[in-house]
């Protein structure tokens, strides 16, 4: 599947404007990114870069912004069309938010999460 950088980040706004206000309420600090790829070349959809609520001290005014990674080239070569790849995106983008909540993998599934 190809679609260029504009049209993908396009995407990526609009499925997190779908997710549900109780994973996102509580979302602070936080900047959402795309990119084309990992630059360590290891195949990720996404990657979420920062502490987790549940490893943070004392958190106030000064630090930088944790940020969800949405990597769009692994995304277009998983996908065989839009609704796949909205899927893919949705997946990845509940996946990362959960990391930033100190959800684990397991946690997610027993959630319904992932």
């Amino acid at each position: 599947m190809e679609m260029d950088a504009e049209e993908f980040e396009r995407l990526v706004v609009d499925e997190l404007d779908l997710l549900p206000d109780d994973m996102v309420d509580g979302l602070e600090n936080v900047v959402f990114v795309v990119e084309d790829a990992a630059e360590d070349g290891e195949e990720l959809f996404g990657l979420y870069e920062g502490f987790a609520l549940t490893e943070r001290g004392q958190y106030g005014m000064g630090e930088l912004p944790d940020r969800i990674i949405v990597y769009r080239e692994p995304h277009l070569a998983e996908c065989d069309d839009e609704e796949q790849l909205r899927e893919e995106i949705h997946t990845t983008l509940v996946h990362e938010i959960a990391h930033f909540f100190g959800i684990d993998d397991e946690q997610l599934h027993e959630l319904g999460w992932a």
